[in-house]
């Protein structure tokens, strides 16, 4: 195997010394892998001024040994040794176990050595022919981090890109739901089980897409409401039946979690299952397989199951109406979604994307939103959370009504409130309203409304318009609040 002549070393030691990277921009690991001491050290000595960590072995078995002790961004490696396997087949090995992230140089004095590597396309690769001086090693050294970087940061703005995308719907800038999404965000790609709690009509299912479209499964995501199917059903519904399993299954059908094998299973109303497909379902997380209806032969599933409840399963499982071992298996990660009620600064914003898309889809022009009406919307309970928000705005839509004239349970009311105004008019009171035409409670009021509505419900831009701090307007927010509860209950 040809060897650098001395001259090709002093010019590579000279090399070595220029451009040496300060201590703390020296970054990654390299491995060299060469059984000529003489370039050992060279190469020792080209990389230790632009790497963290640099390991110098003499075989591919050495190197594969090191590789499994540590991890490498780079291996500089001859192609050819003595005895043993090659280069070329160091690098796929690397390959097979994983390492596809890591750069190869090969060093030869070869120069057929192309078609060697042709089959590691999957593998990021260089040849460099001898003899060489340091600084073609590091031109190539430096190309591959700066594709590494680009590569990175194409990878972040492609992940930003999909949350955005994924949780487009969960809309909300209160500590609970930034909270909700950063959780989002972690879990997403783990395949451990979820539990979804929350009240009906909170958005539960908007989570378990959201969770579903950033987890990088390529399976489908599969949906079903437990509550909706009866006990009877359930179970070939979820595991698929053979033919002639029970009367009329003329023909086999495969069940929801083979269609959701490689992606997502949404159990949404997990507490509605009855107890005996309980135990059928925690042997599938169990054991990753399952049973179709009728059939004796276990059949490999790999599931992502996502489960949400409205119930307190904890209190399901005391009154024996819900398994405890099912519980605490589905209880790895529980995500809480909060009533509306629970972050009424978020109306506002809810408000305005519910006009937007409701009005767009319908084909409609959305009503004015003024202060007074968008105090009635942040001043009302909300039983039915988000899901009955958007039904009042579309419902004021079709009739071409203000949202607030669309409240409660009556669909519609005879009088509309009247806008925060200050004059007596006839219409239903502000609710928590000062007494007085011109009370300075109602003209604060009205102006903080007056500025939420026109920065789109961004309480830090109305914040802002107003010279004072988001912390105050939230406050005045909850006083307003507070108050129209306590009115509504006396």
């Amino acid at each position: 195997m040809p060897t650098l002549t001395l001259a090709d070393h002093e010019a590579g030691s000279d090399g070595a010394k220029q451009g040496v990277a300060p201590e703390q921009e020296r970054s990654g690991a390299v491995l060299v892998v060469d059984s000529e001491i003489s370039m050992q050290r060279f190469l020792q000595q080209a990389l230790s001024p632009h790497f963290a960590r640099v390991e110098v072995v003499g075989s591919p078995a050495q190197a594969q040994a090191a590789a499994r002790r540590a991890g490498f961004d780079f291996v500089v490696t001859a192609i050819r040794f003595r005895e043993g396997p090659t280069g070329v087949d160091l690098a796929r090995q690397l390959r097979d176990r994983g390492g596809v992230d890591v750069h190869v140089i090969f060093i030869t004095g070869r120069g057929d050595v192309y078609a060697e590597i042709d089959g590691l396309r999957d593998v990021a690769a260089d040849v460099l022919r001898k003899p060489f001086h340091t600084e073609h090693l590091l031109a190539l050294i430096r190309r591959a981090k700066e594709h590494r970087r680009s590569a990175r940061e194409s990878d972040l703005l492609q992940r930003q890109r999909e949350m955005q995308r994924a949780v487009a719907n969960i809309i909300g800038e209160t500590e609970q739901i930034r909270e909700i999404l950063d959780t989002i965000q972690r879990i997403a790609p783990m395949p451990s089980t979820v539990l979804i709690k929350g009240e009906t009509g909170t958005g539960k299912e908007l989570v378990a897409r959201a969770l579903h479209e950033l987890s990088g499964r390529d399976g489908s995501y599969v949906p079903v409401n437990c509550g909706a199917i009866s006990a009877d059903l359930i179970e070939g519904e979820l595991f698929g039946h053979l033919k002639g399993a029970f009367t009329g299954a003329h023909q086999a059908r495969n069940g929801l979690f083979r269609h959701a094998d490689g992606g997502t299973l949404f159990l949404d109303e997990i507490g509605e299952m009855p107890l005996a497909l309980q135990a059928k379902l925690l042997r599938v997380l169990e054991e990753k397989s399952y049973r179709p209806v009728g059939g004796n032969q276990e059949i490999a599933v790999n599931v992502r199951v996502i489960a949400a409840t409205n119930r307190d399963l904890a209190a399901e499982v005391r009154a024996g109406r819900f398994r405890q071992d099912l519980y605490y298996r589905i209880n790895v990660v529980d995500v809480r979604l909060p009533p509306l009620r629970e972050r009424k600064n978020d109306i506002p914003a809810l408000t305005r994307y519910f006009l937007h898309n409701l009005s767009a889809e319908l084909g409609l022009t959305p009503p004015d939103v003024d202060a007074g009406d968008l105090h009635q919307l942040i001043g009302y309970d909300w039983p039915g959370n988000i899901r009955e928000l958007r039904n009042v705005i579309e419902r004021a839509l079709l009739l071409g009504k203000s949202p607030s004239c669309c409240l409660g349970d009556a669909g519609v009311r005879s009088k509309c409130p009247a806008a925060v105004s200050g004059d007596d008019s006839d219409g239903d009171p502000v609710a928590g309203e000062a007494p007085g035409p011109h009370s300075l409670e109602t003209m604060q009021r009205q102006h903080i409304l007056n500025a939420l509505v026109a920065a789109g419900g961004n309480k830090t831009a109305a914040a802002r318009n107003l010279g004072v701090s988001r912390k105050t307007i939230e406050r005045k927010l909850k006083e307003w609040s507070d108050t129209a509860s306590l009115s509504s209950a006396h």
